[in-house]
């Protein structure tokens, strides 16, 4: 008696679904698919696929790089802001160089006689002369080109290193409100028609930063002392120094650092963002008694 035998049914193998070529009975924990060892990533349970991984890191909420007083972390080793500084300090001195009516137009003046026989400087309006005149340099005179280089290099050397800690705009913040801050000791306490250039101020108050943000750091601040102190005799004792734009500088910019610095955590935000807009009012209300005092009288 014979029995009819029918052949047993044909088995297909599994393939990887990204490689169809490859044989393999691994499947991702997540989707089910099979996936060969190429394609196979470590899970918690078993193996997940490229494309499980990838959705589930999308769902990820990343943590911000904080630096050590709270400012993000830059994803870029470059530090802008110090470069653009300095790119700026040296295009303002090509153009001194071009016209010499850029120092004249641009420079601080409280309030002074023009070449041009006008009368001009911050008591007439012109108060962009504030901001302006930390960007120019001499030309020449006592200290020629050396003026710029030297400021320059100190922008150069320790402008990085507080821009990676403070984040761009607190230290921008800072850089232009210890301009300002020099500048606006001259106006109060120097002549009407006392006049100066030069970063200077803007330079003592990172000074004055790099001291501050050491100590609370516990870095080390010797030679940054020992600058500011030869800085400082060289300004009382040199003839033609501006000792105001260094001292105005020296103390905005360190009574910002020790703000940014030492603010608690809980509180950080709100005087990161609230001690420069305090100090540049302050400022402020100074310029505007200063020129009540030099305005002639009406009537």
């Amino acid at each position: 008696m014979s029995t009819d035998q029918s052949p047993a049914p044909e088995t297909s193998v599994p393939t990887c679904y990204r490689h169809p070529g490859r044989e393999t009975y691994v499947r991702c924990t997540r989707c089910d698919r099979y996936i060969c060892p190429e394609c196979m990533r470590d899970a918690a349970v078993g193996h997940q696929c490229v494309e499980c991984v990838a959705e589930g890191n999308r769902g990820i909420r990343r943590a911000v790089p904080r630096t050590p007083i709270g400012a993000r972390g830059s994803t870029s080793a470059v530090p802008v802001v110090s470069y653009t500084l300095i790119a700026a300090c040296v295009l303002a001195y090509l153009a001194e160089l071009a016209s010499w009516r850029v120092v004249w137009e641009f420079m601080m003046l409280g309030r002074g006689l023009l070449p041009d026989g006008e009368v001009g400087g911050v008591a007439e309006g012109e108060w962009y002369r504030l901001f302006t005149t930390m960007f120019l340099h001499q030309r020449g005179g006592t200290f020629g080109i050396t003026h710029i280089l030297f400021n320059m290099w100190a922008l150069y050397a320790i402008g990085p290193a507080l821009e990676q800690v403070l984040g761009r705009w607190r230290f921008l913040a800072l850089y232009v409100l210890s301009g300002l801050g020099g500048s606006v000791l001259l106006y109060m306490v120097g002549a009407p028609s006392a006049s100066a250039v030069g970063a200077s101020g803007a330079i003592f108050g990172l000074f004055g930063a790099f001291f501050v943000v050491g100590r609370k750091l516990g870095g080390p601040v010797g030679p940054i002392v020992v600058l500011l102190v030869i800085n400082l005799v060289i300004t009382f004792s040199v003839p033609g120094i501006s000792w105001e734009g260094h001292v105005g500088g020296l103390v905005v910019g360190a009574v910002l650092a020790a703000a940014y610095a030492y603010a608690p955590a809980a509180q950080r935000r709100l005087l990161h963002i609230g001690a420069p807009l305090l100090t540049l009012a302050l400022l402020t209300a100074l310029v505007v008694v200063r020129t009540a005092e030099l305005s002639p009288s009406v009537g």
